[in-house]
C-alpha cells in the first residue's frame, strides 16, 4: 500500500485510526526505516476528505527523503546517464571548436580570440583543473573552492533564499554551500537537453547525498524538475565565465549562449528582474580588459560581482541586463536543439496570436530536430 493510500484510509473516518496503526506497523516490519506515528492532537481540527490532499505534503521528512533516495537508486541508471552526458558534451565541444575555427569575419569572432587566449594561458600555466583540457568549457581552476567561499560570504548570498547556479565544475562548491546553507538551489539541466531547471533543497536530501546532489548526476537523481509555469523567486544568480572585465562587468561564457537563454527564460517567468544580482567566480587570470562594450550584443549578460581566490570585485556595471529572450537573435539550430525553447515559443505565439521571428539561418536543423 502506498503512503497516500495509508493516509487516505487512515483518516477517511474517525473509526479507521486503528487501521492506520496496523498498516504502519506492517510497514515498519517490512522496511528498515524507523517510522513513528503520533496521533493528532485533540486541539487540532478534525480532518475531512477535501483537506486530505493538503495534509499529504508534511509526511515525516526522514521518511520522504529516504524513500525518494531509494526510489532513485532503484530506477535511475547512473552510469548510462553519465555516459550519455559526457558523449553529448564532447560532441557539443567539437561542434563549438569547428564553429570558432571558421567564423572568420563574423561579428562575434573577437570573442573567440579572447576565449582561446584565456584557455591557452590557463593550460600553459597549469592553473586549470579537471576536466581538462579546459578549451570550450567553463574552465575549472586552481582555487575554485576559495573563490566559492568568498562568494558565500557576500551579503547577497547570505540573504538569498533561492540561488540559481550554473552546472559547471568550478561552481560545484557554490552549489554545495547553497544546499548546505539551507537554501534552495536552482540549477539548469545540462545544456537544457533533457528539460529546464531542477530544484534541490536540503530537506530533500540526507547528509550523505548532499555532495552527490551538487553533480550533474546528483541533480538528475535527486532534483525536482520544474517547468515554465513554476512560481519561484530567484534572489541571486551565479554564472560561470571564461573571461570577465572587472571594470565594466562584461562577461564571456564558453560561446553556447546558455547563460543568456536561462536568464531570458527566468525573466519571462517573472523569477528575476534588473535588481537580481549576478555573480561569477573565476581565477584572477581570467580577468581581462579588452572586452569592447560597444560590441556586446543585447542578450549578453553582465555581472555585478566577481569573486576570485584573492579578491571580491563590485563592478558597478552600467551594461543593461537582457529583458528576456531575443528571438530574432536565436538561430533555428539552437531552437531545434532545445525542447523547452520550442515550447516557450509556441506558448507565446498562442498567447499573442503572432509568430515570433528567429535568426535567418538554414531551417534544416529545425526540421531535423523537430521530428526527433
Amino acid at each position: 500500500m502506498r503512503n497516500r493510500d495509508i493516509i487516505q484510509h487512515g483518516f477517511a473516518s474517525p473509526n479507521r485510526h486503528f487501521c492506520m496503526d496496523v498498516q504502519l506497523l506492517k510497514l515498519s516490519h517490512a522496511s528498515p526505516l524507523s517510522i513513528k506515528w503520533t496521533p493528532a492532537s485533540s486541539s487540532r481540527p478534525p480532518l475531512n476528505l477535501p483537506s486530505i490532499s493538503r495534509t499529504i505534503t508534511p509526511i515525516s521528512p526522514l521518511f520522504s527523503r529516504t524513500t525518494a533516495s531509494r526510489r532513485s537508486d532503484a530506477t535511475f541508471d547512473e552510469a548510462a546517464y553519465e555516459a550519455k552526458r559526457l558523449s553529448l558534451d564532447a560532441a557539443a565541444r567539437e561542434s563549438m571548436a569547428e564553429k570558432s575555427a571558421v567564423e572568420g569575419d563574423d561579428p562575434k569572432a573577437w570573442k573567440w580570440v579572447i576565449r582561446k587566449r584565456v584557455w591557452d594561458f590557463m593550460e600553459a600555466r597549469n592553473i586549470a583543473q579537471f576536466p581538462r583540457p579546459v578549451h570550450h568549457r567553463i574552465p575549472n581552476f586552481v582555487g575554485a573552492h576559495i573563490a566559492a567561499q568568498k562568494l558565500s560570504e557576500l551579503q547577497v548570498f547570505k540573504e538569498a533564499k533561492c540561488v540559481k547556479v550554473n552546472p559547471d565544475t568550478p561552481q560545484k562548491q557554490v552549489r554545495f554551500l547553497t544546499l548546505n546553507g539551507g537554501k534552495k538551489l536552482l540549477t539548469p539541466q545540462p545544456r537544457l537537453r533533457t528539460g529546464f531547471f531542477s530544484i534541490l533543497e536540503y530537506s530533500m536530501l540526507i547528509p550523505e547525498t548532499i555532495k552527490e546532489a551538487c553533480t550533474s548526476v546528483g541533480v538528475a537523481k535527486y532534483g525536482k524538475p520544474i517547468g515554465l509555469e513554476e512560481k519561484i523567486k530567484v534572489d541571486l544568480i551565479v554564472v560561470g565565465s571564461v573571461a570577465v572585465d572587472p571594470k565594466t562587468g562584461a562577461r564571456l561564457g564558453k560561446g553556447e549562449g546558455f547563460a543568456e537563454l536561462e536568464y531570458g527564460m527566468l525573466r519571462y517567468m517573472g523569477s528575476i528582474d534588473d535588481s537580481t544580482p549576478i555573480v561569477t567566480s573565476v581565477h584572477d587570470e581570467q580577468l581581462v580588459d579588452e572586452i569592447p562594450m560597444d560590441k556586446l550584443l543585447v542578450h549578453d549578460v553582465p555581472v555585478d560581482i566577481i569573486c576570485t581566490p584573492t579578491q571580491i570585485i563590485f563592478t558597478n556595471t552600467s551594461i543593461p541586463k537582457p529583458q528576456g529572450i531575443y528571438w530574432d537573435k536565436l538561430s533555428p539550430e539552437k531552437l531545434g536543439q532545445i525542447k523547452i525553447l520550442r515550447e516557450l515559443k509556441s506558448k507565446i505565439e498562442r498567447e499573442t496570436g503572432e509568430k515570433l521571428p528567429t535568426a535567418k539561418e538554414a531551417l534544416m536543423h529545425l526540421v531535423f530536430f523537430s521530428i526527433m
